[in-house]
């Protein structure tokens, strides 16, 4: 890739291996080639804002140690994907409504991981309450590498048109904004209550997640690593949840070479098994 002359900055192929190199190091994403004008829109604004006039001189800033982990942490935040809503890829919610049913009368504890804006970790919420009762004891742990989205999962207030939900849910599971907050809901605090987001990254080389996970959902994430990167993940999972405990995946992934960790249960669903 050849420098663009008319852009704002400079970015050249050495550049964009960099940033390739880098965001690999700190979370474990594998970039493909043909991303440079995605990196060159989502970085642009982080020189403009710290003052760089190149990609180079950038890098070189979080390279050599002076940028701080507040701005390492706004580098992962621009390259990650935030692409969601509610009770989105859907066949996944009646499986779950199943399992917590089974299990009903135990405490339980979900991990919900690349939770980004929210949507998933609040269905999680709503299907709880739909199956056991809004007050059951169940905890959801809801993380990301991305600070920012979780900021906003936080606030709890969507759109009242958002995609995925239905009127009964809307009616049942969220307040309605009034006022200035008219078209905008916020969902019920019994359902807030159940869940804690907490920044996370998966490539970290201690997992301090607490008690053992009965149900984790980690759905389009493994699709942005690397075979390597993709086994380490999943033997840190298979650590941290309990032995047939359940592990929803995205609709394009599949561990059927890590059999002796998980074995297929379902449609993009695995039971976490071995000692």
């Amino acid at each position: 890739m050849a420098n663009v002359t008319d852009r704002e900055f400079s970015f050249g192929t050495a550049d964009f291996e960099r940033v390739r190199e880098l965001i690999y190091e700190r979370a474990g994403i594998s970039l493909q080639a043909g991303k440079q004008a995605m990196v060159y829109s989502r970085l642009s604004r982080r020189l403009r804002e710290t003052g760089h006039a190149s990609f180079s001189s950038y890098l070189q800033w979080l390279e050599r140690g002076n940028a701080g982990p507040a701005e390492w942490q706004e580098f992962v935040n621009c390259l990650t994907t935030n692409l969601t809503s509610f009770f989105r890829e859907e066949h996944h919610f009646p499986v779950l409504a199943e399992a917590l049913q089974l299990r009903r009368g135990k405490p339980l504890r979900i991990w919900c991981n690349a939770a980004s804006t929210g949507e998933e970790p609040y269905s999680l919420a709503m299907t709880v309450a739909e199956a056991l009762g809004p007050n059951a004891d169940v905890r959801i742990l809801a993380t990301d590498i991305d600070t920012n989205v979780l900021a906003t999962a936080a606030r709890a207030v969507y759109d009242a048109d958002s995609r995925g939900l239905t009127p009964q849910r809307l009616k049942a599971h969220f307040l309605r904004g009034t006022g200035s907050n008219a078209g905008s809901i916020r969902i019920k605090p019994e359902l807030a209550r159940m869940i804690e987001f907490r920044a996370f990254n998966l490539m970290s080389p201690q997992w301090s997640l607490g008690e053992a996970f009965d149900i984790v959902f980690c759905r389009n994430v493994m699709i942005y690593f690397d075979s390597p990167t993709q086994r380490r993940v999943l033997e840190g999972m298979h650590r941290a949840m309990k032995v047939g405990g359940l592990l929803f995946v995205g609709h394009s992934e599949n561990f059927s070479d890590a059999r002796e960790l998980f074995r297929l249960r379902g449609k993009t669903v695995y039971e976490r098994v071995g000692a």
